[in-house]
């Protein structure tokens, strides 16, 4: 946890970005009956029957300090889904980055060896030696900011009913486009001092 707190703590360099990742899951639903619109006194209303669609997955990429993320929106969650969701971020977003500090969970497909599964092994290489991965500890996700901006997602985008992967992804998109407009970014004041305060009964005692 502190690996990932003190890493949090560096001051903002463009050639070594912090960079969150975190996957979630949607549910898709489906209306059974068209709902009824607004009218002069009268509300919208939303028959409480659904159809469920599946789901689809977002993995979500976020700098905290540059107040910019990316959200892919797939219909797998699979190794070789994970590996091309680095490769674009190397590639179309930090292009010029000697290395990416990437914060993320001990998810079994969240290594190396899904960039060896999905690419060559010259590139798959070229690819690790840009990345610098920091994992946050079992159980103890939520210190990932990832989890944080993916919070903010489905509270002001996803907190309705979408029925297809393609309209999520444009819902997504404009969300996207305004918050990385505005630079919204996270105000995360939980530091390394904090924490071992906090949760001072998970360090060992020093006592004899």
């Amino acid at each position: 946890m502190e690996d990932v707190i003190q890493t949090y703590q560096l001051p903002y360099d463009p050639q070594y970005p912090v960079v969150c990742f975190d996957e979630a899951c949607q549910q898709l639903f489906g209306e059974v009956r068209p709902c009824r619109r607004a009218g002069p006194g009268r509300p919208t209303r939303i028959d409480c029957e659904y159809e469920r669609k599946g789901v689809c997955h977002q993995l979500v990429f976020c700098e905290p300090l540059r107040g910019w993320r990316h959200v892919r929106v797939s219909e797998r969650r699979t190794r070789k889904d994970y590996a091309k969701a680095v490769k674009e971020l190397l590639e179309n977003y930090y292009p010029k980055a000697v290395k990416i500090r990437l914060v993320q969970d001990n998810l079994n497909t969240h290594d190396g060896a899904s960039l060896y599964e999905a690419f060559a092994p010259n590139l798959a290489r070229q690819m690790l030696d840009r990345i610098e991965f920091h994992y946050t500890p079992k159980h103890g996700s939520w210190v990932n900011m990832a989890e944080t901006e993916i919070n903010i997602m489905k509270s002001q985008c996803l907190n309705r009913r979408i029925e297809n992967p393609s309209r999520i992804a444009a819902e997504i998109a404009a969300w996207e486009k305004r918050r990385n407009e505005q630079e919204a970014r996270i105000h995360w004041t939980f530091t390394l001092a904090v924490a071992r305060q906090k949760m001072r009964k998970c360090y060992p005692s020093n006592e004899d």
